[in-house]
């Protein structure tokens, strides 16, 4: 069956800086098991697809699959799909924000600037993480113990630690071995930067350390850490993939009533159709 498709680069405003994404804008009937044979035959970070629901708040329903699992949700993948979504014709009930239902629950995005921005999802797990983690942590990074500053589980559908590191240039700097877990390393850049924190993403996935381009879901989760804790303010600008030959840029800002919008740019590389 001939499906619309279209694959996306998110969080930049130039193609091939950002995380690409591929969207199947009409995956109706198609069994899990479809979609992940799918999204492991793409090999990108993560694929998702637009499915039929009931939910009479949401505008559309999304699925989202690694090439090795479905994630309850992610955060390039939110405003990627949206974005073509809204492109191929999608008319959210609200002009204002558009409300996706996925298994994380329901997703806020509204648009901001040129681009999009989610409400961060509440934490699955959050708090102090284990000296043992911590540990292991630096050592498959290549650090010693006492390079991570400070650390807390940032768990808000992937797994993630955040690990704090002395600045923007140590995160750039650290070539990781084998990663235990899923591992956001965040820094700061001197006052006055293009950006204010520098991240890396690092997560184990068959034996080996991948690093994601740039990723919304921990850049939302580290946001409210460092937020929580004072060591920055909103809006700021985070800048993730230099190590890797990116150029992300994602935006934060706060409402009034302390929620965290993560937002950026995407820009559609390939629309068409797929056989699925």
């Amino acid at each position: 069956m001939q499906r619309p498709f279209a694959q996306v680069d998110v969080f930049t405003t130039a193609p091939g800086l950002g995380n690409p994404l591929a969207v199947v804008l009409d995956a109706a009937g198609l069994a899990a098991s479809e979609m992940q044979r799918f999204a492991r035959w793409t090999n990108l970070s993560e694929t998702s697809f637009v499915v039929p629901t009931d939910d009479p708040d949401a505008d559309y329903a999304v699925r989202i699959f690694t090439p090795d699992a479905e994630l309850p949700f992610a955060g390039h993948p939110t405003l990627g799909t949206c974005h073509a979504w809204l492109e191929a014709g999608g008319r959210p009930r609200d002009p204002a924000r558009i409300v996706q239902a996925c298994p994380a629950g329901l997703i806020e995005i509204r648009r901001q600037g040129g681009g999009l921005a989610f409400a961060a999802p509440p934490l699955r797990r959050s708090g102090q993480v284990d000296e043992a983690d911590l540990t292991a942590i630096a050592a498959g990074l290549n650090l010693a113990r006492a390079d991570i500053l400070d650390a807390a589980w940032a768990d808000n559908g992937p797994g993630w630690v955040a690990v704090l590191l002395r600045d923007a240039d140590a995160v750039l700097a650290v070539q990781p071995g084998a990663v235990p877990l899923d591992v956001g390393l965040v820094g700061f850049y001197p006052p006055a930067s293009r950006a204010a924190v520098e991240l890396r993403a690092l997560y184990p996935q068959g034996g080996l350390t991948v690093e994601d381009p740039v990723t919304g879901s921990l850049n939302a989760s580290v946001a409210g850490w460092l937020l929580g804790t004072g060591r920055i303010a909103a809006p700021y600008v985070a800048s993730q993939g230099l190590a890797i030959g990116r150029a992300g840029r994602v935006e934060v800002t706060q409402d009034d009533d302390g929620r965290v919008f993560v937002g950026g740019r995407t820009i559609t590389v390939v629309r068409g159709t797929v056989d699925l």
